[in-house]
């Protein structure tokens, strides 16, 4: 898949004819192109270099169109975004109006100086319009405003035919301001790709772009620059601004040969990281390819806008001509002229690009929003999908909880408890289970694989291993029952306890400790505030776990003890009793078939897990639950301003519309119901992008301890 940007798109309409025609191109394949971004993505069949090719084409349907070879990535001022040079022809085009109208007496000069002038200011718009007429595309917004202008010089109405032109011209320019303001708002938020990458070669630092690192290199990154790369920190502990991966302002240590994700900011002195990962397959990668993607998924509002605004242009144009020519065949002294010149201001009313401009651009600035507080979400339908979600199901290991345990209690019988942690540890040995490495974090010594001769794995029981000659068997009360293994001491204590026996015979036990997250508690209020019908929680854990849990979070239902396959089983039974839509949060691998089978599925963690990101509509990358309300808040405020924009725009274009027909607003009028709308609906969408708190500035180390000031 190939990706360009492309410069001087400010027309949604347009940019859905250019799709189309690339479509058609026997090179290209899967071609989309996301206006509110800018970008062009396509596959190629074949090695050419096709850009050029692509441009020209691109430029049939809009010549002004180019793709951007060096892209610009910094927030633009109102004067740059302005376009100067038409700007000046829009005055010069006054100027001449003002002149002609007010100092030439000679009926015939002053004509041929309106003509200029008209012509000076509208002649893209005409040739667009020729252009498009040419090639079969007749309804767009430049045939209905040459129809419209023409027709009032034809009407002998110059001056008002030029001042429609030039408050058309004026209201493009603010359009494409907003527009590209937006734009640079949303890139902002998303500009999170390093530029370079220091790379060890000998003794000499060289640089190179991030997609030429390989794994095994050494990168240098300096204090205040992005990490290039993912990587393990070679030396020393060092802090990092983690924000723009997590939306986490808390500066964040990372200690010498911990794992650190491109994308994350240097702020004390300068490391060394070797490379875990290539650029493809880097954090930073991962997450720009999710939310470029995400605009190919368009949500129902947005379907909605593109199939309303190709049947409606039409309709109005044709209402138009009926509005010009059948009244004066039925209305007695009705004059053409009058009935006409209704009929042009009607057309200039109907131009439906406010609608097709400001509504994907809405849900893009949500996605924008989102992800800078740590949520990717993976296309503009789960926008407007998470304003629905009316249950919402948790796991409770990494995702409720931290998923950190440690051993807190150790009981052994008949043979010392060193030696039980031992036999625990070696069979746990090939668990990536978070309870698994709590057991070989406490048992602190260098495994020895070659003591284990046998491991079998029961899902949802524990494991079975061969150790030292013995058979030992780790894991809960029912993998001992499966063994018809007689347990010597229950545990009444709500704790997860790992029971071991030593060749069948009850050996002792482990008691591991999760700690809910602190955010929890709060998050589940916030749900419930948020009109959440109801909270569920599914967990492998055993019943005295998970009703503690429940009860302190205040969960509403809870199921326990269930092995992997049970949760999905569960989860459709929850669906289908309460026949709403329902929300899954988990953290990943075991909860991957959940994940694809929910409404919307919520994956904590980040990009860590592959099987994570592909299963799941969202991921939350910081791990932090209080995300997921936020992710919620932010849809339900784009929806409602995706639905202000609409009926605004609608009651505008019916109202003036009605006006028009019956002469009661002139072409002024007739401008502002077309770009004036339009642009305050751009407007109103951009506060969606205002939801982003103010960054905090973040602290930095203060000694080489890298004791950080929160």
């Amino acid at each position: 898949m190939q990706k360009v940007k492309l410069e001087n798109l400010d027309c949604a309409n347009c940019a859905l004819k250019i799709e189309n025609s690339l479509n058609q191109m026997e090179e290209l394949s899967n071609v989309k192109l996301n206006f509110s971004t800018s970008t062009l993505t396509f596959e190629q069949k074949g090695d050419d270099n096709l850009f050029d090719k692509i441009e020209k084409e691109i430029q049939k349907i809009e010549n002004e169109v180019v793709i951007v070879r060096d892209e610009e990535k910094t927030q633009r001022t109102f004067w740059q975004l302005l376009d100067k040079k038409l700007l000046l022809i829009t005055l010069f085009s006054l100027l001449l109006t003002f002149f002609s109208y007010n100092y030439i007496q000679n009926a015939t000069l002053q004509l041929a100086v309106y003509l200029l002038a008209y012509f000076l200011v509208g002649w893209d718009v005409l040739f667009k319009a020729v252009k498009n007429l040419l090639n079969g595309k007749l309804f767009d917004e430049h045939f209905l405003m040459g129809i419209a202008t023409i027709g009032a010089f034809a009407l002998g109405e110059y001056i008002e035919g030029i001042a429609v032109m030039i408050f058309y011209q004026v209201g493009e320019m603010f359009q494409a301001v907003a527009v590209n303001n937006s734009r640079d708002s949303i890139n902002a938020l998303l500009d999170i790709k390093p530029e370079f990458a220091n790379v060890k070669v000998g003794e000499t630092i060289v640089q190179k772009k991030p997609e030429d690192v390989k794994i095994g290199d050494t990168i240098l990154v300096k204090a205040g620059e992005k990490v290039p790369v993912d990587g393990v920190l070679e030396k020393e502990n060092a802090s990092f601004d983690t924000s723009a991966i997590t939306g986490e302002f808390k500066p964040k240590m990372i200690r010498e040969k911990e794992e650190v994700l491109s994308g994350f900011i240097n702020l004390t002195k300068a490391s060394y990281i070797k490379v875990s990962s290539l650029y493809k397959d880097s954090t930073v990668a991962k997450i720009i390819e999710l939310i470029e993607n995400a605009s190919s998924k368009k949500a129902k509002a947005e379907k909605f806008i593109t199939k309303f605004a190709a049947v409606y242009t039409p309709i109005v144009v044709v209402l138009a001509v009926l509005l010009a020519f059948l009244p004066p065949l039925f209305i007695e002294g009705a004059l053409y002229s009058d009935w006409i010149e209704r009929a042009l201001v009607f057309l200039v009313i109907s131009c439906p690009c406010a609608l097709v401009v400001s509504i994907p651009l809405s849900f893009f600035s949500a996605i924008g929003a989102v992800s800078k507080r740590g949520v990717l979400v993976k296309g503009a339908n789960y926008i407007e999908k998470l304003t629905e979600i009316e249950n919402i199901i948790f796991d409770k290991t990494g995702t409720l909880t931290h998923g950190v345990f440690e051993v807190t209690k150790i009981k052994s019988f008949g043979l010392k408890e060193d030696e039980l942690l031992k036999y625990a540890a070696f069979a746990e040995s090939f668990s990536t289970h978070p309870i698994a490495k709590s057991i070989e974090k406490a048992y602190g010594k260098e495994i020895d694989f070659k003591a284990v001769k046998s491991h079998e794995e029961f899902s949802g029981l524990g494991v079975k291993a061969n150790i030292d000659s013995k058979d030992i068997l780790v894991g809960n009360e029912r993998l001992l029952e499966k063994f018809k293994i007689e347990i010597k001491e229950q545990i009444k204590e709500n704790l997860n306890v790992i029971y071991v026996a030593v060749d069948y015979e009850f050996a002792g036990f482990i008691v591991v400790s999760d700690i809910i997250k602190v955010e929890a508690k709060e998050v589940i209020k916030n749900l419930k505030e948020l009109e959440v019908s109801k909270v569920y929680m599914l967990t492998g854990d055993k019943k005295e776990v998970a009703l503690d849990v429940a009860k302190n979070l205040g969960i509403d239902e809870v199921k326990y003890e269930l092995l992997p396959q049970d949760k999905l089983t569960n989860f459709e039974e929850i669906k289908k009793q309460t026949n709403a839509v329902t929300a899954f949060v988990g953290d990943g691998i075991n909860d991957a078939p959940t994940l694809a089978n929910s409404d919307v599925g919520f994956a904590m963690g980040g990009v860590g897990s592959d099987l994570a990101v592909k299963s799941a509509d969202v991921v939350v990358l910081n791990d932090n639950l209080s995300a997921i309300s936020d992710a919620i808040k932010i849809a339900r405020k784009t929806k409602r301003i995706v639905y202000e924009n609409i009926t605004f725009i609608m009651i505008i274009k019916i109202g003036f519309l009605s006006l028009g027909a019956t002469a009661m607003i002139g072409m002024a009028e007739a401008i502002f119901a077309d770009v004036g709308v339009a642009l305050l609906a751009i407007l109103n969408s951009m506060r969606i992008l205002k939801t982003i708190k103010e960054k905090p500035k973040a602290s930095v180390c203060e000694d080489s301890c890298c004791n950080i000031k929160s």
